[in-house]
């Protein structure tokens, strides 16, 4: 049997095709697959697999990778409602605009704002797009201007109710929300120019400021303040009309060149801004906005 099937072939001798001493010549066979990978060496084709092992450690490198990430997010999460938590428990803004909160209180959220600074996602801040956007003050230092200033009159005079920032094209407008004598409620405005001085340090310089015109609540006002209130009106009445305009729209107060300052962004993703002041001072922001999108890149600063 096995001599008909070499017969079958042709060979390059002169000797009788079916005869069973004729020794047919073969040309290369490929040879069988060693381990699935193929080469060509010269005109032979072989085949050949990576190691096993190496695809076992690639595929383990990738899946620890995959945990450790999952883990950091799932630690900075839980930093993040600690943090919040721990505002809460301090009463919140109003508390600590009023000088309500405690050593306790402020050591512990201090605490809380340094495990969340550890676990920063944005290497280079000040040039990242989620810096953009509109953010709610939660808690500023004993050091901050805003603080320092509602600090300065009785509670009952005076209470600073609320502060946001909107952030955009490396500029800053800050507003203020006051309410005077628990009846007149008036913004101020502030705006600032940004710079960038490197990947977390920013300069803040500012423009303007604007005392908006107040709404009056007449229910709220004590009984007697109303007439003085119904004096001061009709007399705004009577102004020009170019002076009754401008006050309408606020008076403005220039502030080039007369106040700047430096502070460093410790921590920032879609949710959470914190920055710190030269004396290292923090102040926590939330947005307030929906997330920007990543996908435009913001100019790298120059130094």
């Amino acid at each position: 049997m096995a001599c008909s099937v070499q017969a079958m072939r042709p060979t390059s001798t002169a000797q009788t095709p079916f005869s069973c001493s004729a020794r047919p010549s073969f040309g290369p066979l490929p040879a069988f697959p060693e381990n699935g990978r193929k080469f060509q060496s010269g005109r032979k084709i072989r085949w050949k697999m990576a190691n096993p092992r190496v695809c076992r450690a690639m595929v383990q490198q990738a899946v620890q990778g995959a945990s450790a990430a999952y883990a950091k997010d799932m630690e900075r999460l839980s930093a993040k409602e600690s943090l919040l938590l721990a505002f809460k428990d301090a009463g919140g803004f109003e508390a600590l605009v009023a000088g309500k909160t405690t050593d306790m209180q402020r050591i512990d959220v201090n605490e809380r704002i340094i495990g969340l600074e550890r676990l920063n996602p944005t290497p280079r801040p000040t040039t990242s797009p989620l810096l953009e956007g509109r953010w709610n003050f939660h808690w500023f230092g004993s050091g901050s201007p805003g603080l320092f200033a509602a600090r300065r009159f009785p509670s009952t005079l005076f209470n600073l109710s609320k502060m946001d920032a909107v952030i955009k094209d490396s500029s800053a407008k800050i507003t203020a929300n006051m309410k005077l004598l628990n009846a007149i409620e008036s913004k101020f405005v502030l705006s600032a120019k940004l710079s960038v001085e490197g990947p977390l340090r920013m300069k803040e310089e500012y423009v303007e400021g604007i005392f908006e015109s107040p709404n009056i609540d007449e229910e709220t006002i004590p009984e007697q303040l109303r007439g003085a209130l119904g004096q001061a009106v009709s007399t705004a009445q009577q102004l020009p009309a170019p002076i009754r305009d401008a006050v309408a729209s606020g008076l403005k107060v220039p502030l080039v060149g007369t106040f700047q300052r430096l502070f460093m962004i410790s921590y920032l993703d879609g949710e959470i801004l914190i920055i710190r002041d030269t004396a290292g001072i923090p102040e926590v922001l939330t947005r307030l906005d929906a997330e920007p999108s990543l996908v435009e890149a913001v100019p790298e600063y120059e130094s």
